[in-house]
């Protein structure tokens, strides 16, 4: 996980190298934001799910949706 979390980091982090952002690098960068919000949540899950007395296993991929709008209210 932590390696997959590491190229979709590095990913996002390239330089375009173009200039401005065309439409669909913008569309790529926001999908590979959602990709690292929905795994570094995966990543996290069995450890919180074991803190409060659930099954570490039960760990899975949150929807989109539901790990956006939890990153928008931490930050």
């Amino acid at each position: 996980m932590l390696g997959h979390i590491d190229v979709l980091a590095k990913e996002k982090e390239q330089p375009n190298g173009r200039g401005e952002l065309t439409s669909a690098n913008r569309r790529r960068l926001a999908a590979l934001q959602v990709e690292l919000d929905q795994s570094r949540n995966l990543l996290r899950q069995p450890r919180v799910l074991h803190e409060f007395g659930n099954d570490a296993e039960k760990a899975k991929v949150r929807a989109a949706n539901v790990v956006e709008n939890y990153e928008q209210q931490l930050g």
